[in-house]
């Protein structure tokens, strides 16, 4: 006699309870406490001692945001457990199936590859939510510490993570769909975490078309929220790798196709989000949610910038591993491009490092042209920058540039902090487990 429920809700409650007899999860689970709790209360710490605890120099903490001081550090905490401990509960969520079987019994219900592949991502994000919850004690003892909290810089932040998780789930799934063992799939997703980091280096030293590259990759992705910078393009091509991801888990789950079948549909696959994430790369909205404007120029500033029709170049003659290039890019480069849609920017030097560059007549030379016009400068600050680009412009800077920001300096200790991600969590972990896993199946 047919279940009265629909397939999917049996299949949903099916995988909720393989999440819970999961070891896997139950350890991520214990240590994303003490994971979030080492990087918060160093953070908290860290930012008292800067806004004057303990006889250090009182108004330091002024030019720090907590965006920076304290939510940055404590959420980089869920880059560690997205990297290392979500593929090992996403792995043996997918392939357990296959192990036991019931793989094949998932099959007789009337449920496409596809459906069964996001109703497994949908539990595994809703174990995602449930280690979430150490962020939200850290926000509860930051504003029981007096700290203030801007929430679409919190915002902003959460979504990084979720997407990164989104991201770790749909490898982990197609890894366990493609390979035969989990060990395999494991030492797959592994390798391709180590890869987006070799992509990231490979950027830092050679620029260019690798650097554009390395800004889709993981590390780069949640670095840029976390500084509460949501770019339309990323969100779009994180979404596009997701579904890659899981469509191709579910092309690996018709175990009763040939594997030449399914590797054409697969590269099928690829081949259509290859397009789509082109497509996305030339989107270039982008809101900036951080409370003291950490990735944007002044109001005013954008606002005579957006003046500009005629497109801008920029030549930097500065090695990739030179401070002064990772000076200019954060304070000028990246807010050029969030203004100026015809920005075309160029790297020139001879070595990565540009240590021996040093005498050469042009090296640490900025120019800037706009039109036929141009102008040479060497400070990176973005003071510089936006008088030599008014200047070719013919534009006058804008007498006031708007309140500073202050930010918020608060010299309170990370009180209760300890006992709490140390202990408690722990400990509340370590029991829900043992009952969970300990119920006859």
């Amino acid at each position: 006699m047919p279940s009265p429920r629909p397939a999917w809700v049996w299949l949903l409650e099916k995988e909720w309870r393989e999440l819970l007899a999961s070891r896997a999860f139950w350890v991520m689970l214990f240590l994303t406490g003490p994971l979030v709790g080492v990087s918060f209360i160093g953070a908290v710490n860290t930012y008292a001692e800067l806004s004057g605890l303990n006889g250090t120099s009182a108004g330091v903490g002024e030019a720090f945001s907590p965006l920076i001081g304290v939510w940055g550090p404590t959420f980089s905490a869920y880059e560690i457990v997205a990297a290392f401990l979500l593929p090992f509960v996403g792995i043996r969520l997918v392939s357990s199936d296959r192990q036991t079987g019931a793989l094949k019994l998932e099959m007789q219900q009337p449920l496409s590859p596809l459906v069964r592949v996001v109703l497994k991502g949908s539990v595994l994000l809703a174990g995602w939510a449930i280690a979430s919850l150490a962020a939200a004690m850290a926000l509860v003892l930051w504003k029981s510490y007096g700290g203030p909290v801007h929430w679409p810089e919190i915002g902003a932040i959460v979504l990084g993570h979720l997407l990164n998780a989104g991201l770790t789930i749909a490898l982990a799934a197609a890894a366990a769909s493609v390979a035969e063992h989990p060990a395999t799939a494991a030492i797959l997703t592994l390798a391709f975490t180590v890869g987006t980091w070799v992509i990231s280096f490979v950027a830092a030293v050679q620029g260019g078309l690798w650097e554009r590259i390395a800004g889709y990759t993981p590390p780069v992705m949640v670095a840029a929220f976390q500084h509460g910078l949501v770019e339309a393009d990323v969100v779009l091509i994180a979404l596009a790798l997701i579904a890659t991801g899981l469509a191709i888990a579910a092309v690996w789950m018709k175990i009763g196709d040939s594997v030449r079948r399914r590797t054409v549909e697969s590269l099928a696959v690829i081949g259509a989000s290859a397009i789509v994430m082109g497509a996305a790369s030339f989107v270039r909205e982008s809101w900036d949610a951080s409370e003291n404007r950490y990735n944007s120029f002044s109001v005013a500033d954008e606002e005579t910038l957006e003046r500009i029709r005629e497109p801008l170049a920029v030549e930097i003659h500065l090695a990739p591993e030179d401070p002064r290039r990772y000076d200019l890019d954060r304070n000028v480069i990246t807010k050029l491009r969030r203004v100026l849609p015809d920005l075309t920017i160029r790297y020139v030097s001879s070595t990565a490092t540009g240590l021996f560059e040093q005498t050469a007549d042009h090296y640490g030379e900025i120019r800037y042209q706009l039109g036929d016009r141009k102008a040479v400068g060497r400070e990176t600050t973005a003071e510089s920058a936006l008088e030599n680009i008014f200047a070719l412009a013919a534009l006058t800077p804008p007498p006031d540039r708007g309140p500073i920001f202050r930010g918020h300096p608060l010299a309170a200790r990370p009180a209760g902090a300890a006992p709490l991600f140390y202990f408690l969590w722990p400990a509340l972990v370590a029991s829900a487990g043992f009952l969970v896993l300990r119920r006859p199946k």
